[in-house]
């Protein structure tokens, strides 16, 4: 657990007992502060109780006497409308936190000489996984790491700052709502796409959720590498782009990670990733790569004070990634990492790495051995010659998206509690679909859309997985049953793990062989 300071003997109104509202607790008590505890729900007050909180009904309290609330995430901050706890500190003129915030004042309080890194990942899709890869490229390169956040483990769950090299932490939308001191060394974008909507106002407030993991940023390009923050952004999207280049007009260091050379090239006052021995530039490459006679990528530093400038980036394909200086990154053998999405999930694990230390050749090792991450493009099992992959994560047409890509052809399980326009956007990638399979609530829509694409309303996970199956089968080649639902899973399953793991239970049951990593 990491202690929270700057609380101490004084009252701060905890409100939502979940994961990281009791986790927020207890590092708030450790650090000499007097938690107040309150939930709508009786079970939650009743843990709180058991460990010895006082908890108290926050409807009634003296609101005066607060030094802060600390929010859960999963209540509104501003829409559909704010919670109540929410307009009862702000007419007390009382601040509204999260267990984010909390973590960087204690990270802020830590010496100097004992502050890990922190690497933080937020986006609309991949950021489970990259936050997952990095932390396995860090650790295998025998760093002592600490991996959590929105994915596994409660940010103050975590061990304490004196116990570890790096934090790599994942941070939703929600949780960034709630920060005002978030100051990572290496701030990742992976993407965005609109998304979580209603919590926000629309897109435009949901991309300023987003910019917030930026508005700490410091360090100029030509300042002491010590004081330099990386930020690291995927530009295909207009949203990213926009917030790269608003970076670079403050001269701070960014890095722009795409599947398309970078709008930027080209432009005025670009510098380029540079020789660490003799500081000289070396030639970048804005067209399709010449994997020929390419300069070793261990050459480049991420950290040299000119390396990141206007224009700079990694530019990933299936399969590789290419440096701004040209040189070439082989990532085909890395089986855990198929696809264009998953080649931008290693661009921004390499780039991470790089940036607090790693060598070339230990990250690159890392992406190789990376086992993969539950219900994202996770290969479960096999039967015949018939592979099934767990996409249960996809819970959105953009994430869809990057699965469908990543096969010639697929027999796609699809379905479930439909998002904001359901699969329309996903037409042009119906001609690589061989049939649909249709569960849940939106079956019958997604059945419209597809018109004329053979599919077939399968309803439930099991009859999905046994006419996939058999369809497959008979298909010859080496057919693909994809689970990418686009969709939340809310209207069968509690969550996408519970839907994932009734697609591996089918797929198994079925008589399949599990995939084993290695």
């Amino acid at each position: 657990m990491t202690p929270v300071p700057g609380f101490e003997g004084r009252r701060v109104a905890v409100f939502g007992l979940g994961r990281s509202g009791i986790t927020a607790a207890r590092a708030l008590k450790a650090g000499g502060a007097e938690p107040i505890l309150w939930d709508d729900g009786v079970s939650g007050r009743m843990q709180a109780g058991a460990e010895g909180f006082e908890v108290e009904d926050l409807t009634t309290a003296d609101w005066s006497d607060f030094a802060a609330l600390v929010l859960s995430p999963g209540a509104p901050l501003t829409h559909p409308k704010p919670h109540w706890t929410v307009d009862r500190a702000k007419a007390a003129n009382v601040p509204v936190i999260g267990d984010i915030e909390l973590f960087a004042r204690a990270i802020a309080a830590t010496p100097a000489s004992l502050r890990p890194k922190v690497i933080a990942i937020t986006g609309t899709n991949g950021k489970s996984t990259t936050t997952a890869l990095i932390g396995w490229v860090l650790k295998q390169a025998g760093m002592k790491i600490a991996v959590g956040g929105n994915i596994g483990i409660g940010v103050l769950a975590l061990p304490p700052p004196a116990e570890v090299q790096a934090y790599v932490i994942e941070v939703s939308s929600y949780q960034l709502d709630l920060t005002t001191s978030f100051a990572p060394d290496v701030a990742i974008l992976t993407n965005i796409s609109p998304d979580h909507l209603d919590r926000h106002g629309g897109m435009e407030g949901y991309v300023s959720a987003k910019r917030r993991l930026f508005q700490h940023m410091s360090g100029a390009c030509d300042s002491p590498a010590d004081d330099k923050k990386l930020a690291v952004i995927g530009i295909d999207e207009e949203p990213g782009l926009e917030i790269l280049r608003e970076l670079q007009s403050f001269g701070w260091v960014a890095l722009s990670v795409s599947t398309r050379p970078s709008p930027l090239a080209g432009e005025g006052g670009s510098r380029r990733l540079t020789d660490e021995g003799s500081h000289r530039p070396v030639e970048r490459i804005d067209q399709a790569p010449n994997f020929g006679g390419q300069r070793d990528p261990s050459s480049v530093s991420l950290r040299e004070p000119t390396s990141l400038a206007r224009g700079e980036g990694i530019v990933a394909h299936p399969g590789c990634l290419v440096l701004s200086g040209g040189q070439i990154i082989d990532v085909s053998a890395a089986c855990s990492l198929p696809g264009r999405h998953n080649a931008q999930n290693a661009a921004f694990a390499y780039a991470a790495a790089r940036a607090i230390g790693v060598s070339h050749e230990a990250a690159v090792a890392g992406l190789m051995t990376f086992p993969g991450l539950a219900h994202r493009m996770e290969t479960v099992g096999q039967l015949g010659a018939v592979r099934f992959v767990n996409d249960s994560k996809a819970t959105n047409a953009d994430a869809a998206r990057q699965a469908l890509m990543s096969y010639p052809t697929s027999f796609w399980i699809a379905g479930g509690r439909a998002k904001d326009g359901g699969i329309a956007e996903l037409a042009d990638l119906f001609p690589r679909v061989a049939k649909a399979y249709l569960i849940g609530e939106a079956a019958e829509d997604f059945a419209a859309t597809l018109g004329d694409i053979p599919h077939v309303i399968a309803r439930d996970m099991a009859t999905a997985v046994a006419l996939a199956s058999e369809d497959a089968a008979k298909a010859g080649g080496d057919p693909v049953v994809l689970l990418s639902p686009a969709c939340a899973s809310f209207d069968q399953f509690p969550d996408f793990e519970a839907r994932g793991e009734a697609f591996r239970a089918a797929v198994l049951n079925l008589g399949a062989t599990p995939f084993v990593q290695g």
